[in-house]
């Protein structure tokens, strides 16, 4: 089942962007990420994302924006020129959430619902010299329709591992969509481009999350003024941040605020299970990115949320502390 949905995610890339091999002014990349729970030694909770994503990456950009039309509603705040590089990004996947104990049939109201979302996202990053900036929109279905269950159970499977019971109680079928909007600067580096600090804001809007936060990156290695605008990337489950002919490690920090989330709200428009919680959170993200020629990985470790001083929100650590690994080559 899990490569089976592999294969259809990639098949599902092709109808939306031309993966014809790379030209002079214009770099192409497929990337794989894989999130799971057990990378941080805990096998509950956020049990797993699997995410494909294509990157055109243009060096000579043209005057004016060349963005997809999924990603026109936020335009209007995106800078109009003096572009160095752009990106245009697509990415689908399915990412899973269960309680802490997957062997009960009838979890307890106060752990975190059984959910899924299966969705696709369409980046645009815009390069100044003095900020990069990113929009992007998501649309999806969480659900038995995003196949939450049947995925779970075939890989739990083929592990040996123990078998979902609760799924009967997920949230409940539902179209979801989110439009977010980042911006980072590169505040300082040494003059030798090992060491430097960039400064980023985000704000998102929609069904699947609605949040505010501002948050710091700090990364040592080397060629760090090439890549500094993948840093934005981070944010999300989806991606992880890419170092370009190069490497370096990265710690970053966000300070926000959440509205809404749904796999912890649960369902917008219908009843069904969720957990309350702080809204207000801090997060945290530790990793090492490298590439070399034509091939790249990155991995990281993450906790969205570190506010978690009771019970109650430690039900958040199954949804928030995880690790991530992407692999990415030039096309």
């Amino acid at each position: 089942m899990k490569a089976i949905l592999l294969l259809s995610l990639f098949v599902v890339q092709t109808l939306f962007i031309d993966v014809n091999a790379s030209t002079p002014n214009k770099e192409k990349w497929i990337s794989i990420t894989i999130d799971n729970d057990a990378f941080v030694g805990n096998d509950s909770g956020y049990s797993n994302g699997l995410f494909v994503s294509t990157f055109e990456v243009n060096e000579k950009p043209s005057k004016t924006s060349e963005n997809d039309f999924w990603v026109s509603p936020l335009m209007w705040s995106m800078p109009q020129d003096n572009f160095i590089l752009t990106a245009n990004v697509y990415s689908f996947g399915q990412s899973l959430n269960t309680p802490s104990d997957i062997k009960i049939e009838n979890p307890d109201e106060n752990e975190l619902p059984y959910s899924a979302i299966l969705a696709m996202s369409n980046s645009y990053i815009t390069v100044t010299p003095q900020y990069a900036d990113l929009a992007t929109t998501t649309l999806g279905v969480v659900g038995p329709m995003a196949l939450g269950e049947e995925v779970q159970t075939f890989v739990h499977k083929i592990l040996g591992a123990n078998e979902p019971q609760g799924w009967d109680t997920q949230i409940k079928n539902e179209v979801v969509f989110e439009l977010s909007r980042a911006r980072s600067y590169r505040v300082w580096h040494t003059q030798d481009n090992h060491f430097d600090v960039l400064m980023n804001g985000r704000a998102s809007l929609g069904t699947i999350e609605t949040a505010l936060d501002v948050g710091t990156f700090i990364r040592y290695g080397n060629n760090l003024q090439e890549s500094h605008a993948t840093t934005l990337l981070a944010a999300s489950r989806i991606s992880n941040p890419i170092a370009v002919d190069g490497w370096y490690f990265f710690l970053g920090s966000r300070v926000g605020y959440m509205f809404n989330h749904i796999a912890i709200d649960g369902n917008t428009f219908r009843d069904s299970r969720s957990i309350d919680y702080k809204k207000q959170y801090v997060s945290l993200t530790t990793g090492f990115a490298y590439t070399w020629r034509d091939v790249s990985i990155t991995f990281a470790i993450n906790d969205f949320n570190i506010l978690k001083d009771n019970e109650d929100e430690q039900a958040l650590a199954d949804l928030t502390e995880f690790g991530t690994i992407s692999f990415s080559w030039k096309i």
